[in-house]
């Protein structure tokens, strides 16, 4: 893992209804992202926000894919600023924003490593499947659509970020902690070939075991790791500012683990935060949780 982290914002709620994920980045700074970063020996520069257009500054257009233009040019200049970020030996840590900003950060990731002919594989933390597609979405809200995307279904807009789709082949894709699918979401998660790891597998398995498996699937034959956190993937007695909540979702150390296996693994090439709303957070908890799991992943440890 390169010694550098670059921090990049993304306050974008355009796509879903619920309005407060924009100031997401903030509260993670508030929460000392940062200092905390640099207290394990990294260097860290903070490229600031990307700019990202308001709500009120435009109709959403297409119903069944909400503001699909707009999140097409933020998530390409996203794109464009995480393919340099590992071009220069950076790990990008991307912060949102509401989950759409997935397909603009790791379609960057994948442009990098294909340049050099490689792969790479997606660990995606989440209570839902995000596997949408304008056609099968009961809402338009594109933050339901990322990883669809990134397999290759869905707009054009979406799907052809960087030039080419798909940005990972689904059976370099692992969804662990999801506990919310739509019915036709069900179908293409089956289809798909993408490993599935439900609260029931977390359950039964526990998270050690259900991690393992997640981290062969998503590192074999693939260069390195892009980690997509949504903190509804902890349950909301823990993260409770987040866009979507969803009950019976991971602990609190099972969240740890997670990360701390991520880091183990030294796989991760890329790392983004999703879905924190302020507005309905309890004193910036689910922000200060973030802090915490990103430490995680970077390699923080108990002993």
């Amino acid at each position: 893992m390169p010694q550098k982290v670059r921090i990049i914002g993304v306050p974008m709620d355009l796509g879903q209804s619920r309005r407060g994920v924009d100031m997401g980045p903030s509260a993670l700074r508030v929460a000392g992202l940062q200092n905390r970063i640099k207290q394990l020996g990294y260097q860290v520069e903070d490229l600031g926000n990307i700019s990202v257009k308001q709500p009120e500054e435009q109709h959403y257009g297409v119903k069944r894919a909400k503001y699909v233009g707009e999140i097409s040019a933020t998530c390409q200049s996203l794109a464009e600023v995480v393919e340099r970020t590992l071009a220069e030996g950076v790990l990008p840590l991307v912060l949102g924003g509401d989950h759409s900003i997935a397909i603009g950060s790791i379609a960057g990731v994948a442009a990098h490593f294909r340049k050099q002919g490689k792969r790479i594989g997606i660990l995606w933390l989440d209570a839902h499947g995000d596997l949408n597609t304008p056609e099968t979405s009961p809402s338009g809200n594109v933050h339901g659509m990322p990883l669809a995307a990134l397999i290759g279904h869905g707009p054009s807009e979406l799907t052809e970020i960087m030039g080419f789709r798909p940005k990972a082949e689904p059976r370099h894709v692992a969804l662990v902690g999801v506990r919310d699918l739509d019915a036709k979401e069900r179908r293409l998660l089956k289809e798909s070939g993408i490993h599935a790891f439900t609260m029931r597998d977390i359950d039964e398995r526990g998270m050690r075991e259900v991690m393992t498996e997640a981290l062969r699937f998503v590192t074999d034959d693939t260069e390195g790791v892009a980690v997509s956190l949504d903190m509804d993937f902890v349950d909301p007695s823990d993260a409770p500012g987040v866009g979507t909540p969803v009950r019976g979702g991971v602990t609190y150390r099972e969240a740890h683990l997670a990360m701390e296996m991520i880091a183990d693994s030294e796989a991760m090439v890329s790392l983004e935060v999703v879905e924190i709303n302020p507005v309905i957070d309890l004193h910036n908890k689910t922000a200060l949780l973030g802090v915490e799991l990103v430490l995680s992943g970077l390699g923080k440890k108990i002993l």
